[in-house]
């Protein structure tokens, strides 16, 4: 963007003849209010703020490797301000419109906000985003909706800045606030939702300075990791925000920033998970068998990832469940129909999460905790094997899929049985009382489904039906009903034909050849050879013999 803003000032000066001098000497001119006859030279001011602004943001992302270039950044800012102010003083003049006026104000005040922001005075920066936000919606409520659209983005484009600004004066509801923004914000992407989450995360890494220790399963593990801190503090609110989603969209949108989030908290300690194997072993005998606090904390931080992973899948299943029962609405809208197989995939892969659970190191003694995971598996293999039932009920292979159905019944009562401690655990999962029903009815469903197709087999083999694979032209003398004569894949003749049997063509050996004596030849060659040097001169001379 910076490019072209240069572009068009180049361009711009190019076309009012308003050159800085020529190639040896530069010659300073300013855009007075005596020549605004024409509305491109307010667009010099514009390009020249927007260049400065654009540099200042290029700068900004190149900071967090090199902070040096924070000092470049400031200076571009300041510099963007400076001809802001020009814009607005040269749009005070008597030729330019009151629209024209207000949105110059609210430029200067946004540039003026974001300098502010930068340097940390907070309430001189909200003060001018409110004004900025201020002037916006005036404009927005004063022309018709199709101009509102761009003002109502823009006060939405500043409104996280005004709630971050008003929670580092003090204002604590402001951190619900940008949660509540990034929520209604749904699944778009774009400078918003990386604003939120630039701010979101600033605002995290305040909170997480007063976070040293973490809790879980009776153990106390101490943070040190900054990185780690901050994905801690926010986990509650994103799953509080998986949970408020509206659409599936939206829902999946936070489930992938967040298993996002915790990929890197994984990777910061996994660094920290790098000494000698000998030191490691040392620590376990001193530890009676426990494993280290670093390691500890990594099993945690991959019992979240793997969970919210279960989670995410889950979400999709019962998406993909609410599918196949409008199933047939989907096909008269053409779109692609779900199938139990989709759903079968699904609970793999949260299948394989869950073995991947009792392999936690620091969690192979804690009995309640493997009983637990014992009791989701059995949930989700009960609802794997109705959904490969449903797939083989599809194509009619019914003792398959009756023997799946009691396959179904069988681990919803184990889990029945041993669920009594543990039922408080258990409230998250899908209800194997609601699936026992399903599963009774489903069976009495294919037991009627495979009578009737036993009938129907049975009339299908009626001789008058039979259909011995012969074609047309060799069946002529018996009746036959056969639909394929109607239809594009008629069988009337055998194409190509076979191969027939012919007699094969003679083989004649000559064996007299062996035998036959013949005649010399002798006198004839020394005839030739005689005549054949005079018959040569002759030739060449041009007699004839």
């Amino acid at each position: 963007f910076r490019g072209y803003c240069s572009r068009r000032l180049r361009r711009l000066r190019k076309t009012l003849n308003f050159k800085m001098g020529n190639r040896h000497k530069f010659t300073g001119k300013k855009v007075t209010e005596e020549i605004l006859s024409d509305n491109r030279y307010l667009l010099l001011i514009l390009m020249d703020a927007e260049r400065a602004w654009s540099y200042a943001m290029q700068l900004k992302q190149e900071a967090n490797t090199e902070p040096r270039k924070r000092f470049h950044l400031l200076s571009r800012l300041r510099k963007a301000v400076k001809h802001a102010e020009e814009l607005e003083r040269l749009c005070e003049s008597n030729r330019v419109d009151a629209k024209t006026k207000l949105e110059a104000q609210a430029y200067m005040a946004y540039l003026t906000g974001m300098l502010r922001f930068e340097h940390q005075e907070w309430k001189a920066a909200m003060e001018a985003f409110n004004k900025c936000k201020t002037i916006y919606e005036k404009l927005a409520n004063a022309f018709t909706e199709e101009q509102a659209v761009l003002y109502n983005q823009r006060v939405e484009e500043i409104s996280p800045n005004i709630r971050y600004c008003a929670y580092n004066i003090g204002d604590q509801s402001a951190m619900n606030e940008l949660m509540q923004m990034r929520l209604r914000s749904g699944g778009t992407e774009g400078l918003l939702a990386e604003k939120l989450e630039a701010l979101i995360t600033q605002t995290r890494a305040k909170q997480a300075a007063t976070m040293s220790e973490v809790e879980w399963r009776g153990r106390t593990v101490p943070v040190k990791i900054d990185k780690v801190r901050i994905f801690l503090l926010g986990l509650a609110d994103n799953e509080a925000a998986i949970v408020q989603a509206e659409n599936e969209e939206t829902k999946e949108r936070l489930f992938e920033s967040l298993l996002s989030e915790c990929r890197d908290a994984i990777q910061a300690v996994r660094e920290d998970l790098k000494p000698d194997q000998k030191q490691r072993e040392h620590a376990l005998e001193n530890d009676s068998g426990k494993v280290s606090n670093i390691q500890y904390l990594h099993s945690y931080l991959t019992y979240i990832k793997l969970s919210t992973a279960i989670k995410r899948n889950e979400s999709m299943a019962k998406s993909l469940q609410k599918a196949l029962l409008q199933q047939q609405r989907s096909e008269e809208d053409g779109k692609r129909t779900p199938r139990p197989q989709d759903l079968i995939r699904l609970y793999d892969i949260i299948l394989q999460n869950l073995v991947e659970l009792t392999q936690l190191p620091g969690l192979e003694e804690d009995k309640n905790f493997q009983k637990e995971i014992g009791l989701k598996t059995l949930v989700y293999k009960a609802y794997r094997c109705f959904f490969i039932a449903q797939s083989y009920v599809l194509v009619k292979k019914w003792s398959e899929a009756l023997v799946l159905y009691e396959r179904v019944l069988k681990y919803a009562r184990e889990v029945q049985s041993g669920a009594g401690a543990y039922t408080n655990s258990l409230k998250e999962l899908p209800d194997v009382q609601d699936l026992i029903t399903q599963v009774n009815a489903e069976k009495y469903s294919l037991q009627a489904a495979a009578i009737l197709d036993a009938n129907d087999t049975q009339e299908i083999e009626s001789p008058s039906q039979v259909k011995d694979g012969k074609p047309l032209s060799e069946r002529f003398e018996t009746f036959c009903l056969d639909p394929s004569l109607v239809s594009k894949q008629v069988s009337l003749v055998h194409f190509p034909p076979g191969f027939q049997p012919i007699p094969c063509k003679p083989l004649f050996f000559d064996l007299a050849l062996n035998h036959v004596a013949f005649p010399p030849l002798e006198d004839k060659v020394e005839q030739k050879a005689k005549s054949g040097l005079t018959g040569y001169i002759k030739g060449i001379f041009g007699f004839k013999s």
